[in-house]
């Protein structure tokens, strides 16, 4: 699910609880969760609705009842209303702000090795030239921008680079991890 600024400005602050969408069959479940920029997004619950109150639609963050239907008009499916919470922060954001240590550092090298010799190298890329856009630097290794794309969301995982509005950067980890502690550092 996508959401707006504005909305996980809302969720992260509390006074935002539900969302509505349209779908022709749920897409979420309850308990399910989402990574977003304010942190895990966990769903409660998920209800089929046939209307809604100004007070839900206000708890959605949209001024009335009638602003959500409009914005749903012409759209596919049945409308559904979900709770929701913040669950906590990006497991990926706190790992990315902790250098690895120790065992945690050789099993992280490990890891990248696994990768493949794209990967050392990807980081040593976004190390050089953080906030290059993703075509550009995908360019450079001769792939396709989705393909490049994809990779860098695997060393994401690890906690090694993060994202920034345009581009990306090598997290405080992925630093540590390429200056002081890379594959035969």
């Amino acid at each position: 699910m996508l959401f707006k600024k504005s909305q996980l400005d809302g969720i992260a602050d509390g006074t935002i609880d539900l969302t509505f969408r349209r779908w022709p069959a749920p897409r979420v479940g309850p308990g399910s969760r989402q990574r977003t920029a304010v942190g895990v997004i966990e769903i409660d619950t998920v209800d089929l609705v046939d209307d809604l109150t100004d007070d839900d639609a206000r708890r959605a963050g949209w001024s009335s009842r009638d602003a959500v239907l409009a914005a749903f008009k012409g759209r596919a499916g049945d409308l559904y209303r979900m709770e929701l919470h913040l669950a906590g922060p990006d497991p990926r954001a706190v790992l990315r702000e902790r250098p690895a240590t120790g065992e945690e550092l050789a099993e992280l090298r490990r890891r990248v090795e696994r990768m493949g010799p794209w990967a050392m190298h990807y980081l040593h890329a976004i190390a050089a030239r953080p906030g290059v856009r993703a075509p550009e630097l995908a360019a450079d290794f001769g792939l396709e921008t989705r393909a490049f794309k994809a990779r860098v969301r695997r060393l994401k995982e690890l906690g090694l680079t993060e994202s920034l509005t345009t581009g990306y950067r090598l997290s405080p980890r992925g630093e540590s991890f390429v200056n002081h502690n890379g594959p035969g550092g």
